[in-house]
């Protein structure tokens, strides 16, 4: 059965980043995808030039309306602004029984652009982060969710990640990408155990949306496999290719995008549309 995947993010117009991002990654790995908006932001591959708020109302309704008709197999959170649409969308996912519960605390853009309110910190923490199955927080959202702990080590991550822990996710994934060196090494810690996910470090600066892509590719593989870490080595190897492939893209001129479809548009590339090998559409009955 294909998956249903809900994204409640906001949206980037340059497709890089947030919902429009989330969506090809569902799209890319097999799952169909949902969304509700849950910020507007004028950006690009340079920087965000403004954030606009959805009435919270608008967001709840958008969440209840679709779970109303649509069966949901695995949540992503994303950008959510305030401690008021984060209290709101909590309340939501509770009401609707959500299990499957991927959060990516998205505080700062690439940019430096702040996307999440001090105040909503505290939200995130304790309305949020609790029922997530699994969190993906990078270095520095992870001193934000710490109090301001500095996490410069590996050692330090380990640590860390085990207190990320004790805040309530099942999961916690510790992205190591801030670290440097020639590896971008994750930690993922249950609260019971400790696993390191090692990956070579690509040169190159489009790793604009790599958080947002991950968080999504998780959740899209979630309901495919029977454990969630098998789900987050896959969503690794997928995120990693498109970066890897990000340089057949040509958008923007800033931090570009990854290459959310690398392994099905690598047949079309240099071609004419529709590729041969596509079946030609029937005419229309008349």
């Amino acid at each position: 059965m294909i998956p249903n995947v809900l994204s409640i993010a906001g949206v980037d117009p340059s497709g890089g980043a947030g919902l429009l991002a989330d969506l090809k990654a569902f799209s890319a790995l097999g799952a169909y995808g949902t969304g509700v908006v849950a910020a507007l932001t004028a950006q690009n591959t340079r920087g965000v030039t403004g954030v606009q708020s959805v009435p919270v109302e608008f967001i709840t309704q958008q969440i209840d309306t679709l779970f109303a008709d649509v069966r949901i197999d695995a949540v992503k959170l994303g950008m959510l602004g305030s401690a008021e649409v984060a209290a709101n969308v909590a309340a939501a996912l509770r009401r609707h029984g959500v299990r499957r519960l991927v959060v990516d605390p998205v505080m700062v853009s690439k940019s430096g652009h702040h996307l999440l309110s001090p105040d909503a910190v505290a939200t995130l923490r304790r309305e949020i982060i609790p029922l997530a199955e699994i969190i993906t927080p990078n270095l520095p959202e992870a001193e934000v969710l710490l109090d301001g702990r500095p996490i410069r080590t590996l050692a330090d991550m380990r640590a860390a990640a085990r207190d990320l822990c004790a805040l309530g996710p099942r999961i916690v994934m510790l992205k190591g990408g801030h670290l440097g060196g020639d590896e971008s090494i994750d930690v993922i810690d249950d609260g019971a155990s400790q696993v390191e996910l090692p990956a070579a470090r690509i040169v190159t600066k489009n790793t604009h949306g790599t958080g947002c892509t991950l968080s999504a590719a998780i959740a899209a593989l979630l309901p495919r496999h029977a454990e969630p870490l098998d789900a987050i080595r896959a969503a690794k190897a997928y995120l990693t290719a498109a970066i890897a492939a990000s340089g057949r893209l040509t958008v923007g001129h800033g931090h570009g995008p990854v290459h959310h479809f690398h392994g099905l548009w690598s047949r079309w590339e240099g071609t004419a549309f529709p590729p041969e090998h596509l079946p030609t559409p029937a005419p229309p009955a008349t």
